[in-house]
């Protein structure tokens, strides 16, 4: 499999530079202000989750990340560019890929067809044969339509769609939810097959115990704030702490 970081000097920036720099983030559905000055980085080559209960604002954040919430203040850097005016189109065309809870698959087409409805845009995608590599599940069913696909299956031909287009910095929206055991150990693998090729990885979950699989570093997000963050390497000193944030 080709390596993205090859394709794509700034994945090669130097440690600690930012790909996606985040300050003082604030986001509105409407009237209603659901963001309240996010501030969170990620660098080149990390897995990096946000966590927190049900409508803290983790997935808010990644869609104002993506430019698609209607109104947003603030900073958003990418590879240090401001997006925080951009259209969600021009950010995606600068590579990077939001691939939502809901997973978008469409009914009416096959698995092929999915696959090859989003547009590359840029170097550096994964060729369909790269793809089932990581993925042999989508191989066997490539001419299945999408709703007959299982939730496992249908997660995987959402994420494998967005790899083709030759984004380097995913953004991953619950992708073990309402999954069996064995397909969140098989999207575990993934992404970090994923982090060794060289993706950047901003990952939600609630899922706690996957999130400590993966990542490298996590953000607490809360009433849409981030209100603590630790590395992998301190789980076990704030694990008090993280049972009276995430209520476990």
């Amino acid at each position: 499999m080709n390596n993205p970081a090859k394709n794509n000097p700034a994945m090669n920036s130097v440690a600690g530079s930012p790909v996606l720099a985040v300050k003082n983030l604030e986001a509105w559905y409407g009237e209603s202000h659901i963001l309240h000055g996010i501030n969170f980085d990620v660098r080149p080559g990390e897995v990096v989750t946000l966590l927190g209960r049900n409508g803290a604002g983790k997935t808010s954040t990644l869609k104002s990340v993506m430019g698609i919430i209607g109104k947003r203040t603030g900073s958003v850097s990418f590879e240090g560019q401001e997006i925080i005016r951009m259209s969600s189109d021009r950010i995606a065309r600068l590579g990077v890929a939001f691939c939502p809870e809901e997973r978008g698959i469409f009914a009416s087409l096959d698995v092929k067809e999915n696959l090859l409805l989003p547009p590359i845009i840029r170097d550096g995608g994964m060729s369909l044969d790269q793809i089932f590599d990581l993925f042999p599940n989508l191989k066997e069913r490539l001419g299945s339509q999408g709703t007959k696909l299982s939730g496992g299956e249908q997660q995987m031909l959402a994420i494998a769609r967005i790899l083709r287009t030759g984004a380097r910095f995913l953004m991953l929206d619950e992708p073990t939810e309402g999954l069996a055991p064995v397909i969140i150990q098989q999207i575990g693998k993934m992404i970090a097959r994923l982090k060794a090729e060289g993706f950047t990885i901003l990952l939600v979950e609630q899922n706690f115990r996957f999130a400590s699989t993966v990542a490298d570093r996590f953000y607490i997000v809360e009433h849409g704030k981030i209100i603590d963050t630790f590395a992998n390497s301190e789980l076990q000193t704030n694990m008090e702490k993280l049972h009276t944030y995430l209520g476990v």
